[in-house]
């Protein structure tokens, strides 16, 4: 049904564009069949660049799925992207005589006629019935009609609760197995409990449907929905921690920002499928990031089919007091189950754009906020914990293979563009020129309970002792630093103006790097 379906949806659907042209170029004046001729291969480009917009935006898909409304608004943005696609290349390539009139007739034309097809459709669609069983109990009778009473009723009542819920459990595992693969199945059930009443299991995008249940707690709750679908991903996850004791679990299962690369690289041609994929890129992963074309990309897309990162599913869930204890890629997709550890952070300016705000132990011990380009992927900064115990800490005092650093991160990293935001907080005057790096609670807790205390007295720097020392481990950059204090509390000045142009060298010849 599925397949067959869109195959069918897709004839129909160039059947209704190819007649739209006809009658576009019908109604201009002075056109016929010599148009048709003359720009036979401009209408191919059409047709292609029709084609390669609704599958980008899933119109097909989503047809199949009778959802109308979804659908119409999936047939406008399709359609009105091809527009902009195809007068983009007429302007440039100046196919002047290419009737814009045309054009913009046949997508018209074309536009009511599939809202009309979506519209019959969702009409003639054939209603699915649910048979509900509820638990009630009729009088039951012996042989000879006289009523069993007390104790051998309730028996054979008891009897039927069982008979009732074992169908029950039957029936809920063979829906859930329509719905994910026996992989993702027992991966689940091996932490989530199928049986218990206080196992809730929903497919949902919605916290409504959290938020709605009678219980007030749950030991598990499973949502067999990916999370790429959910638009307030965070207030999901507040209400999910809500209706969950502390200790208690989170299922869930996500396509991550490399998975969904994979499935695009490998769904289409060569060539082709990194055009499809740069423009996936663009406008579902690179909009998002500003505050002008976050709202246009969340009008366009609902915030549904989203792209987002391990480390940024993962952040998300720390923020909102859950920690993971399990994780496995299977069908493409990464399960998780997250453990709630308390509730969420609640952060005043959660921070999604290009510039971050991170908080950090200043002078006294008391936090300051630095400013930085974003170099790691959304809500990372709350992963720290969960990188030192998952891999350690590598040369240099930086996480072994930081998944959480993004590509571009890598490269404003290595030129100190991430750090160039913090030139205000050296006019502000939370930071120095020359002293120990700023650093966040979680590093912090690190330190010996002595250099933490000698740290906290003087203001932390842009530019810190380890440019100097190169230090390769945790320890290593321990001693450097305090070294640099020492030197620093019998003679500040001297001490920061010769650490200051020893850096520059070591930066300048020696090439020291931050990872």
């Amino acid at each position: 049904m599925g397949k067959g379906r869109i195959y069918k949806i897709l004839i129909i659907d160039l059947m209704i564009l190819i007649a739209s042209i006809m009658l576009a170029v019908l109604f201009k004046q002075g056109t016929g069949n010599s148009y048709l001729h003359d720009y036979a291969l401009e209408f191919c480009l059409l047709l292609v660049i029709w084609g390669f917009s609704s599958f980008f935006f899933g119109k097909y898909a989503t047809l199949n799925k009778y959802e109308i409304a979804k659908a119409i608004r999936t047939i406008l943005l399709s359609n009105f992207f091809s527009f902009a696609l195809i007068t983009s290349i007429m302007y440039i390539t100046r196919i002047v005589y290419y009737s814009r009139f045309v054009v913009i007739g046949t997508i018209v034309i074309a536009s009511v006629g599939e809202i009309i097809f979506t519209l019959l459709s969702g009409l003639f669609k054939r209603p699915v019935m649910y048979n509900i069983t509820g638990n009630n109990y009729s009088e039951i009778k012996n042989g000879n009609g006289i009523s069993l009473l007390n104790g051998n009723i309730l028996k054979l009542r008891k009897r039927q609760k069982k008979v009732a819920s074992a169908l029950a459990i039957t029936t809920r595992k063979q829906a859930l197995l329509d719905e994910i693969s026996k992989n993702a199945f027992d991966f689940i059930f091996s932490y989530a409990s199928l049986e218990s009443e206080n196992s809730l299991i929903v497919s949902t995008t919605s916290r409504f449907n959290i938020d709605t249940q009678l219980a007030s707690a749950f030991d598990s709750i499973v949502n067999i929905n990916r999370i790429n679908d959910i638009r307030y991903l965070n207030k999901f996850f507040e209400s999910a921690n809500a209706k969950l004791p502390v200790g208690g679990l989170f299922i869930d299962y996500v396509e991550t920002k490399d998975l969904r690369k994979q499935r695009i690289l490998r769904k289409f041609p060569p060539v082709l499928n990194y055009i499809f994929y740069s423009f996936d890129f663009i406008i579902k992963r690179v909009f998002p990031k500003f505050l002008l074309t976050k709202k246009i990309y969340f009008f366009l897309t609902r915030g549904q089919n989203r792209v987002i990162t391990k480390a940024e599913t993962f952040g998300r869930l720390y923020s909102c007091g859950f920690e993971i204890i399990a994780e496995k890629f299977i069908d493409n997709h990464l399960y998780f189950v997250a453990r709630k550890t308390g509730k969420p952070v609640f952060p005043e300016r959660p921070s999604y754009g290009p510039l971050v705000r991170l908080e950090r132990i200043g002078k006294n011990g008391k936090k300051i906020v630095v400013f930085k380009m974003r170099t790691m992927h959304p809500y990372a900064e709350y992963l720290q914990q969960y990188v030192y115990e998952k891999v350690g800490l590598d040369n240099g005092g930086k996480f072994k293979n930081d998944f959480r650093i993004s590509t571009i991160g890598r490269l404003m990293r290595t030129f100190w563009i991430d750090e160039l935001p913090m030139l205000f907080n050296l006019f502000k005057g939370d930071l120095k020129l020359v002293g120990v790096r700023p650093l966040s609670q979680q590093y912090f807790s690190l330190y010996t309970k002595e250099l933490q205390e000698r740290r906290i007295k003087y203001k932390p720097g842009m530019i810190p002792p380890f440019y100097v020392d190169n230090p390769q481990t945790l320890e290593d950059i321990m001693a450097s630093e305090l070294r640099y204090l020492e030197a620093y509390e019998k003679h500040p000045f001297l001490t920061d103006f010769k650490y200051f142009f020893r850096a520059v060298c070591n930066i300048l010849f020696k090439r020291y790097r931050s990872k």
